[in-house]
C-alpha cells in the first residue's frame, strides 16, 4: 500500500504559523505545538524517522510528504534524503511569488522533489494566470514531475484551531479551469485531491477529457454532504466508471503527531471499495500500483 497524500508538518511549518498568529511577537514552533496539544516534530530527520515508524505500523510501503507552507521544501528534501525508498517529495508553491520560478527549479533540480502543489483558492489566483503556465512548463521540463491542484472546498484545520483567518476564495478552485493546462501539457500528470472536494462532477469532467488528470481519494471527504444521499461507495463507483482504475490514487491526508498515519480514513475507503464489489486487481491499482507508476522508486 502507498499513500499519495501526507503532510510534513515540520518545525518550520509551525514557526510560520507562529509568525502569522503573532506578527509583532512571533510565537515559536514549540509554543504553537503546545497550543495545539500536538507533538513537537523535532528535526526533519527525527520527523522522517517517526513517519517511517507510523507507515510501518500502518502497512504503508511508500508515501508522499507535502511541504505544507511555501518555502519549506528543504525540510521535505531532508526527509527524502534520509529515507529515499519510502518518500516522494511534494511542495506547496505560490506561483505569484517573485521567486516562484527559481524556487521551483531548485526544488525539482537540487532537492529532488517530484510534485508541485498549487492552492489557487488560498493565494487567490486564476489557473489561467501566465505565471501558473510558467510553473507547469518547468514541471514539463523535469520528467516525472506532477502538478497537484487543490480544487473545491478548502478548509485548513490547523488554522481553525489556532484562530487564524483563512481568507480563501473558492471561486479560483474550479477543476474546469485546469482543463486548458492539462490539455496543453499532456505529458504532465495533474492530481486533483479529495475527488474535487465538492466539485466532483467538474473533476470527473476534466479527468474524462484529459487522460493525464488523476484524482486522489484522500481525507474524510466531508464534501459529500453537499450532494444528497451520496455515499463514498457511490463516489468510487462513479469515479471508476469515468477514469477506470488506473487514475485513482489512495490518500489519507495524514499530517500531525501523535495521531500520525490516519488508519480510519484507510478503513473507510477500503470498506467503500468492498461495497462496490470491485476485484482485487482494481483495489491494488488504487492502493498501490498507480502511485508507483506515477512516482517510480
Amino acid at each position: 500500500m502507498n499513500d499519495a497524500h501526507c503532510h510534513f508538518f515540520s518545525e518550520q511549518f509551525f514557526a510560520t504559523l507562529g509568525r502569522q498568529r503573532s506578527p509583532l511577537a512571533p510565537e515559536s514552533a514549540a509554543e504553537i505545538v503546545a497550543t495545539l496539544k500536538w507533538d513537537l516534530p523535532g528535526s526533519p530527520d527525527d520527523l522522517a524517522d517517526r513517519w517511517v515508524d507510523a507507515l510501518d505500523r500502518g502497512g504503508v510501503r511508500r508515501s508522499s510528504l507535502i511541504a505544507s507552507v511555501p518555502g519549506d521544501e528543504e525540510s521535505v528534501a531532508r526527509a527524502i534524503a534520509r529515507h529515499p525508498s519510502r518518500f516522494v517529495g511534494f511542495f506547496m508553491l505560490d506561483p505569484t511569488a517573485p521567486d516562484a520560478a527559481a524556487r521551483t527549479e531548485n526544488a525539482l533540480g537540487q532537492l529532488g522533489l517530484r510534485a508541485i502543489c498549487l492552492f489557487p483558492a488560498m493565494q487567490r489566483y486564476p489557473l489561467q494566470d501566465a505565471r501558473v503556465r510558467e510553473i507547469v512548463q518547468l514541471a514539463a521540463a523535469h520528467a516525472g514531475t506532477a502538478v497537484f491542484v487543490h480544487c473545491g472546498a478548502l478548509s485548513v484545520g490547523v488554522r481553525k484551531k489556532l484562530g487564524l483567518p483563512s481568507r480563501f476564495d473558492v471561486r479560483y478552485g474550479n477543476p474546469l479551469d485546469l482543463h486548458a493546462l492539462a490539455a496543453d501539457f499532456p505529458d504532465v500528470p495533474f492530481i486533483i485531491p479529495h475527488f474535487g472536494a465538492g466539485l466532483f462532477r467538474e473533476a470527473l469532467l476534466v479527468a474524462d477529457l484529459c487522460a493525464n488528470v488523476y484524482l486522489d481519494t484522500s481525507s474524510t471527504n466531508r464534501w459529500m454532504a453537499y450532494h444528497s444521499a451520496l455515499t463514498l461507495a457511490d463516489v468510487f463507483r462513479q469515479a471508476l466508471a469515468v477514469t477506470g482504475p488506473n487514475r485513482l490514487l489512495f490518500g489519507t491526508d495524514s499530517s500531525f503527531f501523535p495521531r500520525g498515519w490516519n488508519r480510519e480514513v484507510y478503513q473507510a475507503q477500503a470498506s467503500a471499495l468492498e461495497t462496490t464489489g470491485v476485484d482485487a486487481a482494481v483495489r491494488e491499482c488504487i492502493f498501490g500500483t498507480n502511485f508507483d507508476r506515477l512516482f517510480p522508486a
